[in-house]
């Protein structure tokens, strides 16, 4: 076990949210039941688009850094913004079921043909990595995401330390939404953090399984280092696809069909395969999410701003 010294720090928690206070950071993650009837009413109407069968309308995760103002939010709203609304077109990265080209070969239409709607992508793909915002006591917060310098190893995300059985401070796990399509696949968002003593991390990741077509995944990976100096942020964003029969050649076990449910195994053959197989070729739905970037903020604090210790 690591002997790294843990920083003051403050716990709280209410029935639906658990918070922490650290350094200059005030972390919220709340996780509350399935939305009920009237709020997903009240959210397809709002958004345009039919709700998957399971929508946490009220969970999120928000990170306030309050020298610099940063708010950054992961939410469900937000999220289901990201899923393409009306028909879909190059780069959308559209999915047909088998049975769909079936019965009518010549469709463009990327949906279960029994389902009547107005058109949206059934799949509920999004490259939703979070958003920011001004907080209530900084409204005129400024910051910007550049590109990370590759040769800087201070802007890239280092997997040494998250390794390390550094003590836990804070840990959450909340999902934002999750859809069986109609039982054709698993489409899924589900946003995890860890706060350790030297740092925090989170990984936002979005799963598709279409069964018998592809296999999607779209990753947001955030990192700070409390002793970065000036305070800063790395984001790590990155899309992989590849066809059923590709991933289910890596089955530990031929007739066990259970690890092709599981994210993490899922992510794990994506992210390994060559890049030109999962980032470039894909499943050749022409996925414009496809590919990596890194990018980094810096936290530059607002004049009249408070740090907390």
């Amino acid at each position: 076990m690591s002997s790294v010294p843990i920083p003051p720090h403050r716990l709280s928690e209410s029935p639906n949210s658990r918070s922490i206070e650290i350094y200059d950071w005030f972390i919220t993650a709340s996780t509350n039941p399935i939305s009920n009837a009237p709020e997903c009413d009240a959210l397809q109407a709002s958004l345009g688009i039919p709700l998957p069968e399971m929508t946490f309308g009220n969970n999120y995760l928000t990170l306030e850094h309050r020298p610099s103002g940063l708010k950054y939010t992961f939410s469900t709203p937000e999220a289901l913004r990201g899923v393409k609304k009306g028909a879909l077109v190059e780069g959308d990265g559209g999915v047909k079921v088998g049975h769909a080209e079936k019965t009518d070969p010549n469709s463009t239409l990327p949906m279960p043909d029994f389902v009547t709607s107005k058109p949206y992508d059934w799949t509920y793909t999004t490259t939703y990595s979070g958003h920011e915002s001004a907080s209530a006591s900084v409204p005129e917060a400024k910051w910007k995401w550049i590109a990370a310098d590759p040769e800087d190893p201070s802007q890239k995300i280092p997997l040494a330390e998250l390794s390390r059985q550094d003590p836990i401070l804070f840990y959450a796990e909340i999902p934002l939404f999750e859809d069986e399509l109609h039982d054709n696949g698993s489409s899924a968002v589900i946003v995890r953090i860890r706060v350790m003593p030297t740092c925090l991390f989170i990984l936002a990741r979005f799963t598709l399984r279409v069964d018998h077509v592809l296999f999607r995944t779209y990753d947001t990976r955030i990192y700070h280092s409390f002793a970065s100096s000036p305070p800063l942020i790395v984001r790590e964003r990155g899309g992989w696809e590849a066809p059923y029969e590709r991933v289910q050649r890596h089955l530990p076990k031929r007739d066990d069909m259970t690890p092709l449910t599981d994210p993490t195994f899922i992510a794990k053959v994506l992210t390994e395969m060559p890049k030109h197989v999962s980032q470039k070729e894909g499943a050749k739905t022409g996925w414009r999410g496809l590919g990596s970037k890194t990018e980094i903020a810096i936290l530059t604090p607002v004049e009249g701003s408070t740090s907390q210790v």
